[in-house]
């Protein structure tokens, strides 16, 4: 309560809740205010007698009488603000409650801290005191030490006599000096037990002295107590020994990070860095540093440098040489080459009294079959047959390097052929011998002189014209001449002395690779050196694998197969590329990797191909693609070498002005990927021995993508070729039908200058096209506005007669000049 100029005021506490004051004036009752922290509210007092009067703040003085209360002051309002009223002074006796509350928590914490600081006191004091008398007992010790040294020593004699005493010395009595070490063992053993129990009670390291660092840390480790040894050796020794240098042989790829190259070193990162700075060179050890630059860093530190690359990966499957004790025969190896439908796949059935032929579409060879064969004899021999077709380059090149001897089938009833003087090529590319078997001589027409004379064209001389070159005259049907075909080959053979060693990890080729709906990835493998077995983990080109089953040219399952010995490998990741060589390795660890940089170096090659290395090369490269328009298409084929002669034929259908280019080529059924692709890329689908899965077709079906099935190669070439021609322009060629001399020129009015002509030459037609010449110069080309006949217009003149001309946007016209009337055609052009 506080009184100021007549006024009293009743004030509380100015808390969050807000302040209320009271105002009195002259014994008169003025209004209520009440102030919080967001608004200010008029409350009207009333007074004691219940009158009012209004106050200069608007507030009433009185609740009961509504006369007496200003205008907009209702019972409600007023009730609604001494209820305010209310609530802000239980909010603030609450707060008051909550003040008090908090300084008693704060007093109850100063006084626990209080306590806490007075326990650590007392505690330091006391092992202060344990210290200090600790420090004592050893100082009286060592004084008791050196006086008992300081005491003179007494006779032998004396000494000896005086042994016994303690024993016989009554209980009273004094002990003697030989008491005392006793009494020194004793005091140690007791140190030694209150070490021991000091040490069993720090073993708990506590809060305070982790805080506070006394004991209970961790120890130095032994290796640190070692060097502390070696360091105070070497310092009683008089000086520090330098260590001995390690010299390290650092192996050193072709790129190499920093940190890499400083821990393959043992020395500090920051001295590595520390030298590329002092060589100019900024880098921080993260960072990756070319091989040359690290040598000269590790050169520099005093090591040996030893570069590898990541092809050294390969070096596990290094041809090793093997011993001349470890060799022995092995069966030849004999493909069979030459033109298509000269025989070669029915003459190997004659030979193994099978038919092959009646399971290829259309009766020709587009797979490279591999057979063995067991002779008469009993001489064992491997057979390969490759396609005769063009398109089978690359088949045919394999089946020449794996191959000891090739067998050329010639028609009696042909001639040499492209694909004979092909296989030629091969096999003397091959370096390998050949043997002529003239096929086909049970039919009238044949000629085999014909065959020999024209081999000599190609420098094959057979022996029957003087030659080195065996020939054999056989018939695939009747059997003449298949036994001395064999002989030749047992004798070639013979004299080529074929061995290897089967006892070593084997090696061979990929004849074929295909991606068997039930089996997987499936490869046709030659074995040409070791043995292969089930079990053996493996890697063959890009892929790697185990073997998980073989099987032979006649579905048998095997468990190994020797040199010269064709099977069928289950097991690989992948389909493999027909040509790639399978080589046995000892981990699955290596083939995986081996196979890994494999791939990565392919992608790098391919992506190396088809970058353009300049701007200029990349324009000219973009001019050439508008240029040429081409034809997409996406390849799914049986087998690898099928799918790999159809991509090459396809490349070689086009000119300059049209292509065919293969988006996508596979093995196996086609699936919806490849159907996405083709819609993606608005091409169709072939496919080659191969069908589409049922998801596959429906997805063609609703997106409309043509899937096109062929079975023989000549087929899909010719349709190919015919679609790929209907992208080629129009030809189109004029022919010259009349000519007209103009005779005078008239000015027509709505028409504008007529060349009144007479035809002199063929016919002159009002659709067709039309050339002024002038002094046997164009100067002008177009078509007429119009063609009269005296007054009629007229489709056309004859020669001989006359007629009116004028021309479309055009006027210049002069006596003397003639008009070439012509016709264009346009003429579909065709892929040679």
């Amino acid at each position: 309560m506080s009184d100021t100029g007549g006024k009293k005021t009743l004030g509380l506490s100015g808390g969050r809740s807000g302040q209320v004051k009271q105002s009195f004036s002259h014994g008169r009752t003025k209004n209520v205010v009440v102030e919080t922290k967001r608004k200010r509210v008029v409350v009207p007092k009333p007074s004691a007698g219940g009158g009012s009067q209004p106050s200069k703040a608007g507030g009433v003085a009185g609740g009961g009488d509504p006369s007496k209360r200003p205008a907009g002051i209702s019972d409600a309002e007023l009730e609604r603000r001494m209820k305010a009223l209310a609530a802000a002074k239980a909010s603030e006796a609450e707060e008051a409650k909550k003040r008090e509350a908090e300084e008693k928590a704060r007093a109850e914490e100063r006084e626990r801290r209080r306590e806490e600081a007075e326990a650590k006191e007392r505690e330091e004091r006391e092992r202060e005191e344990a210290l200090k008398a600790k420090a004592e007992e050893d100082e009286r010790r060592k004084r008791e030490a050196e006086a008992a040294k300081a005491r003179p020593a007494e006779p032998a004699p004396a000494a000896a006599a005086t042994a016994p005493a303690p024993q016989d010395a009554p209980r009273g009595a004094k002990p003697s000096t030989a008491r005392k070490p006793e009494r020194e063992r004793d005091d140690r053993r007791e140190q030694k037990g209150r070490g021991r129990d000091d040490n069993r009670r720090s073993g708990k390291l506590t809060l305070n002295q982790a805080l506070s660092g006394g004991e209970g840390g961790r120890q130095r480790s032994l290796a640190a107590m070692k060097r502390k040894q070696e360091r105070a050796r070497q310092k009683a020794m008089g000086g520090s020994v330098e260590r001995e240098k390690v010299v390290r042989t650092v192996q050193l790829p072709e790129a190499i990070m920093v940190s890499e190259l400083a821990n393959r070193m043992s020395e500090r990162v920051a001295d590595v860095v520390k030298s590329l700075m002092n060589n100019g060179i900024m880098a921080t050890q993260n960072q990756t540093i070319d091989a040359d630059t690290a040598e000269l860093i590790i050169e520099e530190f005093g090591h040996k440098v030893q570069r590898v690359s990541d092809a050294d990966v390969e070096q596990v499957i290094d041809s090793v040489e093997d011993k001349a004790e470890d060799l022995q025969p092995r069966p030849p190896v004999i493909t069979i080459m030459g033109h298509v439908d000269h025989g070669k796949t029915s003459l190997l059935d004659a030979i193994r009294n099978a038919n092959v032929t009646a399971g290829e579409a259309g009766g020709i060879t587009q797979h490279i079959g591999a057979y063995q064969v067991k002779t008469e004899s009993g001489a064992v021999l491997s057979f390969l047959d490759t396609p005769g077709h063009a398109a089978f380059t690359s088949m045919r090149a394999r089946g020449a390097q794996v191959t000891d001897i090739v067998v050329l089938v010639v028609a009696a009833d042909d001639a040499v052929m492209p694909q004979t003087v092909e296989a030629i090529n091969h096999a003397k590319a091959a370096e390998v011998p050949m043997i002529v078997a003239i096929n086909k001589i049970d039919k009238p027409d044949a000629t085999p002189d014909k065959v020999r004379t024209d081999l000599l064209q190609h420098e094959v001389i057979v022996e029957k014209m003087s030659g080195e070159v065996q020939d054999v005259e056989v018939s695939a049907i009747t059997g003449k001449g298949l036994d001395e075909l064999l002989e030749a080959i047992a004798l070639q053979a013979e004299i080529l002395e074929l061995k290897a060693n089967p006892t070593r990890a084997a090696q061979g080729a990929v004849i074929e690779a295909q991606l068997d709906v039930g089996r997987g990835p499936v490869a046709t493998v030659l074995v040409q050196n070791g043995t292969l077995r089930q079990g053996d983990i493996f890697v063959v080109g890009e892929q790697w694998g185990k073997v998980r089953a073989m099987e032979n040219d006649k579905g048998e399952r095997v468990t190994e197969a020797g040199p010269s010995v064709p099977v069928e490998v289950l097991g690989l990741n992948g389909t493999p590329e027909a040509g790639d060589v399978l080589n046995v390795v000892e981990t699955e660890a290596q083939a995986r990797e081996i196979a890994e940089y494999r791939e990565k170096a392919a992608k790098e090659k391919r992506a190396a191909a088809g970058a353009a290395t300049t701007l200029e090369q990349m324009m000219a490269k973009a001019k050439a693609d508008e240029a040429v328009a081409e034809m997409p298409i996406v390849v799914k084929a049986d087998v690898q070498g099928s799918a790999e002669a159809i991509v090459q034929a396809m490349e070689k259908i086009g000119n300059e002005e049209v292509r065919v280019r293969v988006l996508h080529y596979g093995v196996g059924a086609i699936t919806e990927t490849d159907v996405g692709l083709a819609e993606a890329s608005g091409s169709p689908v072939i496919g080659f021995n191969v069908r589409a899965n049922a998801s596959a077709r429906n997805t063609a079906n609703q997106k409309g993508v043509e899937i096109r099935y062929y079975s023989v190669i000549y087929d899909l070439v010719d349709d190919i070729k015919a679609a790929a021609s209907g992208l080629l322009s129009a030809e189109v060629r004029e022919n010259f039908i009349g000519y007209a001399e103009i005779k005078e020129v008239f000015k027509v009015s709505g028409v504008g200058k007529v060349a009144g002509c007479l035809v002199t030459e063929g016919v002159a037609r009002r659709s067709a096209g039309v050339r002024l010449l002038r002094d046997d110069v164009v100067i002008h080309e177009g078509t007429l506005k119009t063609l009269k006949r005296f007054k009629d217009e007229v489709p056309e003149v004859q020669s001989g007669q006359e007629c009116g001309m004028a021309f479309e946007n055009y006027e210049d016209i002069r006596e003397g000049d003639v008009i070439e009337i012509f016709e264009r055609e346009e003429v579909e052009r065709t892929l040679d």
